[in-house]
This record gives structure tokens, sequence and C-alpha cells, in this order.
């Protein structure tokens, strides 16, 4: 950040370190990570700024590279640091979510698919493939969309699934548009899905849609 325009204690990395990240405004904690302004705007001033054009933080994190880079004060190191921040948190909920139990464990399920598929601006298809003790094995992104959505194919599924040797899936898929509810041709792939790999022996545990900031859950829904 640029010291020179505040005083001492005031600026947001003083606050974060004085008061915890918990204290910062979402333009101030932004503005952490953007470090500098440009020309008379301070950080912070450039953070409310895109804030205000992104709609949001999900908005500027998910903003395409372009848009972003085509903003005043926002360099490709800028650029760089955001999508390394969103790649970090995405890392560390896995790294969460990796041995345990998925069974017990539907948050931190939930908090990666979050940070995983959140700020997709396209579909993305993600399956976890698990071990018999429902422990995560690795999470695939197995089918790219555009805005409207993703064509997936239950035999390359099931393919990947022999070839992990999981014992259970968990399906996942963002909705660009933010809103987490299944259309109908979410709930006729998840049948189709069930359908090819019970008969491998494989539990389809939950099929989960990631609006923004919400999910849906199949399984909590009584439609597995």
């Amino acid at each position: 950040m640029e010291n020179s325009r505040w005083e001492p204690g005031e600026g947001p990395r003083d606050r974060l370190l004085m008061r915890g990240p918990q204290a910062l405004s979402d333009a101030e904690a932004l503005a952490v990570l953007l470090q500098t302004g440009y020309r008379r705007r301070n950080a912070v001033q450039l953070a409310v700024e895109l804030l205000e054009q992104f709609g949001g933080l999900s908005g500027v994190m998910r903003a395409d590279a372009s848009l972003l880079l085509g903003c005043q004060g926002v360099g490709r190191a800028k650029y760089a640091v955001l999508m390394a921040a969103v790649e970090v948190a995405r890392r560390q909920a896995l790294q969460e979510l990796e041995g345990a139990d998925v069974l017990s464990s539907p948050g931190q399920t939930r908090r990666f698919l979050q940070h995983h598929l959140g700020n997709q601006a396209r579909e993305v298809f993600s399956v976890i493939f698990l071990d018999n003790q429902h422990q995560v094995i690795c999470c695939d992104d197995l089918f790219l969309g555009t805005l409207d959505g993703a064509a997936v194919y239950p035999r390359e599924v099931a393919v990947r699934a022999l070839q992990y040797r999981a014992a259970a899936v968990i399906l996942a898929h963002n909705h660009p548009s933010g809103i987490a509810e299944p259309s109908s041709a979410d709930r006729r792939i998840t049948e189709r899905l069930c359908l090819a790999l019970g008969l491998l022996d494989i539990r389809v545990l939950d099929h989960i849609i990631v609006g923004r900031g919400m999910e849906y859950s199949f399984a909590e829904e009584g439609l597995l």
C-alpha cells in the first residue's frame, strides 16, 4: 500500500495485523492484496472501484482476466496476486478434506467445492473419487462447458472411477448464474450416473450444485 497516504496504524495492513483479518471490510481485505492504488487513488479506493464494477468480492475473483486487466490500476502483477489467493484458498480446503471421512465432514466438502467451483465463470462438472473408507482419492474436473452448461458422459465418469478403484463418488458442478437449484437436466444426469455407477457397485453419495455462496445437495433433499 502507499504508506505515505496512511496515518500510522490506519492502513488496511496495519489494521489486519493489530485487529485480525475479520476486522477488515471487503474493500480493505482486497486492498491488502492489491497493495497499491494508482494516480491519486490509494489501494482501498481502487478496491472499492473494483467491488462496485464487478458486484462484490466473488465477482472480482471470478472476473475474466481481460476484464480485470482492463481496469485502471490493475496490472499483471496485481492480477497474479489475486489469482494466487484464490488458488491458495482452494488448495487449503482440499488438504483439509483429504484424509477426512466425507460423510462426517459435509462442511469441509462444501467449503472445498465453493473454493473449487464457486469462482468459475463457466460450468464445470467435477467428481470427487473416494475409497471404501470414504476418504478422498482425488478430485477431477471431467467436463467443461459454456455459461449454459456442460455435457456429461456417464461412461467417462465410470472409466475414471475404475482407474482410481473408487468405491464411491461425490458429483459436483457449478451454476455460473449463482443460483444453486437443480434443473431438469441436472436431475436426469444424476439418475443416469447413479444407474451407470451402481452397475459397477460404485455409490453416488451426493450431487452438489454450487451457486454463489450457497450449495444444493441432492442427498440432503432426498433425491438420491
